[in-house]
């Protein structure tokens, strides 16, 4: 893998700015039934958009429902939580108590410039290969080499 700031050349996900995973544990199996069309509805808006770059969603037993979505920048992520589709999902959710839902969360991640790229994802030239170097922790000035010598050697 290579150092990049230049992922034009990867899947949809590796363009993306920002990404917010979500979950929510359902009251009921039922709730889960009634859920299917507006979720549609609001899937559906959030893949129309511009900015949006892929989701994939997930599921926990026993009745835990969530989604992980890309999208282009922050405010992508936001216009989207603003859209009419996840905000009637969302009250429908929660405003009656614990009814339909006994809790769930929304995490938003921004992208750091820079990442990693290899082969026909990498922008630059396509090269396969790997760093010199990990990157460096945060108390780090410069990150160990991917490949030691073994004690051996």
């Amino acid at each position: 893998m290579s150092r990049t700031s230049d992922f034009s050349a990867g899947p949809p996900q590796a363009q993306a700015g920002a990404m917010f995973i979500g979950g929510t544990r359902y009251a009921t199996p039922w709730t889960l039934v009634m859920l299917y069309r507006p979720w549609r509805r609001m899937l559906a808006q959030m893949t129309r958009m511009r900015s949006y770059r892929w989701h994939k969603t997930y599921y926990e037993w026993p009745l835990t429902l969530g989604t992980i979505a890309f999208f282009e920048d922050r405010d992508a992520l936001l216009k989207f939580a603003r859209s009419k589709e996840h905000r009637e999902l969302m009250c429908w959710l929660t405003d009656d108590g614990t009814k339909r839902a006994h809790s769930g969360f929304i995490r938003i991640f921004d992208a750091q410039p820079e990442g990693y790229s290899n082969g026909r994802w990498r922008a630059e030239d396509g090269s396969m290969g790997h760093i010199p170097t990990f990157t460096p922790l945060a108390r780090e000035t410069e990150g160990p080499p991917v490949h030691r010598r073994s004690a051996g050697r």
